[in-house]
């Protein structure tokens, strides 16, 4: 067993992450805000925004990125073949609505190692906490799934019921890519090859490579902030991504950057919304997905 199960448990020491106008722009650009018309999205992806919001807005599941490389205890995990790790789930929970540009006080760890049997899935979670008061501001919760490393006899884990209803969806949102979105979304901080370097993909089992899972969770909100948030229906006005208390999903299959993408909404309650993600052919490639609203 090469990974070290001695890190669950310990918590980072803090460290001070800031963000600026900028990074939060670029985000809402490599999660595909006004890629098909430049005249929409404004108020994401522009610092003058729109005439519905004259100032810069953030995309809530810029979240993830405002702990993205957090130190998980500030120790190794152990050694392992980095072309084998994906993302396997991701939580974010907002404790307010982001600011265009901020800082924050992090700290993270992980906070389990469960056998698979074909590989390990490693949990972890992170608090980012507002320096000044103390407040939260966001905490995410997220695991990676690295193949080969199961096997240890460990606890396999907790089973976890889906939230999606049997029954057909309430809405069904068709959301695109493009061949070189994933060359954009890196820039917002997630530079791992297995997205960008062909040789490393192959290293990893992949033809060619992939989309982050995390910039298919970003267009997946901005149909989820779109279609329920005051949007017009369809993901194209925006929405109000204020609105977005959490949102947290299973990544079930990889996407390849210029695939189509539809979302599938079931309305649970007011404040509650069930979501799949799905390539064109039907293919999951978000599962179990649950986002709450204020």
């Amino acid at each position: 067993m090469s990974l070290d199960q001695s890190v669950i448990g310990v918590r980072s020491e803090p460290e001070e992450r800031s963000w600026t106008g900028a990074d939060t722009l670029l985000y809402a650009l490599g999660v595909g805000a006004g890629h098909d018309d430049p005249l929409t999205d404004l108020s994401y992806t522009s610092e003058h925004g729109d005439d519905a919001c004259p100032e810069q807005k953030v995309l809530p599941t810029f979240g993830v990125m405002v702990t993205w490389g957090a130190r998980r205890g500030g120790r190794r995990m152990g050694d392992f073949n980095p072309a084998m790790l994906v993302h396997a789930e991701q939580e974010v929970v907002l404790h307010r609505p982001l600011t265009a540009e901020g800082t924050v006080s992090l700290t993270s760890q992980v906070t389990g190692m469960y056998d698979k049997g074909s590989g390990a899935l490693v949990a972890s979670e992170a608090e980012a906490v507002d320096p000044a008061t103390g407040e939260a501001v966001v905490t995410t919760r997220s695991s990676v799934f690295i193949r080969g490393e199961g096997g240890f006899g460990g606890d396999p884990g907790p089973r976890v019921a889906s939230p999606i209803p049997e029954r057909d969806p309430d809405e069904l949102v068709t959301m695109p890519t493009w061949p070189g979105q994933a060359l954009l979304y890196r820039l917002s901080g997630d530079r791992n090859p297995l997205h960008s370097d062909p040789r490393f993909a192959a290293r990893g089992g992949f033809a060619r490579p992939i989309l982050h899972g995390l910039c298919t969770y970003g267009v997946t909100g901005r149909a989820l902030i779109g279609t329920i948030a005051g949007g017009d229906g369809d993901a194209i006005a925006g929405g109000d991504g204020d609105a977005m208390a959490s949102m947290a999903g299973r990544f079930s299959s990889p996407v390849l950057p210029g695939e189509t993408l539809q979302v599938a909404m079931w309305r649970v309650d007011e404040l509650t919304t069930a979501f799949q993600t799905r390539k064109e052919d039907g293919t999951v490639v978000i599962d179990r997905g649950l986002a709450t609203w204020r």
